[in-house]
């Protein structure tokens, strides 16, 4: 989206605000079942351990789910395989809210990631197409907003609903929003025209390029590291730097309120300086890292470290999502699926090595010190970017009506970043 007369940007189109509200509910789903993890053991008569697979398979299922669903969808107009994403996604809800059987209520939680991934990578393009190349990295921003304000307030208000009135409860909430969403959806989302038939020979070539694959290594690195670190926060917390564990969902809301903020300006500033931008993102989250693996003991540092972590952390996520996009050329949809899955790699990767280095003599500092390893790291991928001078421009960007302007990537994939 170009700047105003006056140098400022126009405000992002409505359809960003809409997409955002989705990402909300689907960020609601993957978190909030942490919370009622005791009351889903019980009713359903197996273990707290054995209900967290329910986590597992949900995070499986993006992993694997995101860029195969990209591929299967790939041929279906965008407007369509969003309202289909949101219709499959209430039904998994309604499946698991009816369901006394935990095996059936899981594949429900995978087949809901399947509907999750779909969304992301499909909203993802549908968003950056509305907001224009010059607010890429803003209208990515606006979406990984929606998950996060889903940490701020969703995931809470979900647990307490689920105190309330059962575990199932927030499930029929979730089912009767996403309906509603897949309403606004068809109403909002303009339908697919002048668009070309999409070739899935193209979206696998498109991962030949190099940078494609150091942009998405660096999204596994830096999440995997704040991951790793956020997973175990609550045992830093209370056990080493003394907090009561009722001071814990506190700490967790600034971490959520730092992470928006985080998005929100990385989003603005990554549009103009992309590598600047990631990289001050992720040599500061290492910073804050260190200082949080020495500084713990003490509770206000504590609490002032976690919310930067949120902050730096973030910052570099919207950016990464425009680079995987722009590098992907005319094919970007399998890209944006794998996109959504190499977060959840780090997430998972991070947070299993995380829980090996807690039972560690290194104790509540091992997370924190995993994550820093992981943060620093991804400054290895992104100096290679930066010596690749990838984000300068080889040719000019696509003029209107041209063929790579009604590709599936629309006008995202030549944006003057650099």
């Amino acid at each position: 989206m170009s700047p105003t007369t006056d140098g400022r940007p126009h405000k992002l189109p409505f359809v960003v605000l809409v997409l955002s509200a989705g990402t909300f509910l689907m960020g609601t789903t993957e978190f909030v079942i942490a919370g009622l993890l005791p009351e889903i053991a019980d009713d359903l008569n197996v273990s707290v351990s054995h209900a967290g697979l329910l986590i597992t398979a949900f995070a499986a299922g993006m992993i694997v789910g995101a860029p195969a669903m990209a591929i299967a969808t790939l041929r279906l107009p965008r407007r369509s395989t969003l309202i289909l994403a949101l219709v499959v996604f209430a039904l998994g809800h309604l499946v698991a809210a009816l369901s006394s059987s935990f095996a059936l209520v899981l594949v429900a939680r995978v087949v809901t990631a399947l509907a999750t991934g779909t969304f992301w990578c499909v909203g993802a393009l549908v968003a950056t197409t509305a907001a224009g190349p010059a607010a890429t990295s803003r209208a990515l921003g606006m979406l990984l907003g929606g998950l996060t304000v889903a940490n701020v307030a969703g995931v809470p208000l979900g647990a307490w609903l689920g105190q309330l009135s059962g575990w199932r409860g927030p499930f029929w909430v979730l089912a009767a929003l996403s309906a509603g969403a897949a309403a606004v959806i068809g109403r909002y989302v303009p339908a697919d025209e002048r668009r070309e038939a999409p070739s899935v020979r193209a979206e696998f070539a498109a991962l030949r390029d190099v940078r494609v694959w150091l942009t998405l290594s660096s999204m596994t690195l830096l999440m995997g590291g704040v991951l790793a670190t956020y997973t175990y926060i609550s045992p830093l917390l209370t056990e080493r730097a003394g907090l009561p564990n009722g001071a814990v969902p506190m700490v967790l809301t600034g971490y959520g309120l730092g992470a928006l903020l985080g998005t929100t300006v990385g989003g603005r500033l990554g549009d103009r300086r992309p590598l600047a931008t990631l990289i001050t993102s992720a040599a500061t989250t290492t910073l804050v890292l260190v200082l949080l693996t020495l500084l713990s003991p003490s509770p206000v540092a504590a609490v002032v470290l976690v919310m930067l972590m949120g902050m730096t952390g973030f910052a570099a996520t919207p950016v990464l999502g425009a680079l995987a996009l722009r590098f992907s050329s005319s094919a970007p949809t399998l890209v944006s699926g794998l996109s959504g899955s190499a977060p959840n790699v780090g997430i998972a990767t991070g947070s299993w090595t995380a829980g090996i280095a807690l039972t560690s003599p290194l104790g509540q500092a091992g997370p924190p010190l995993v994550g820093t390893m992981a943060a620093a790291l991804t400054l290895v991928p992104l100096t290679a970017l930066a010596l690749m001078r990838a984000t300068r421009s080889d040719t000019p960007p696509p003029q209107p009506g041209t063929a790579s302007d009604q590709a599936i990537g629309c006008g995202t994939q030549d944006i003057d970043i650099g």
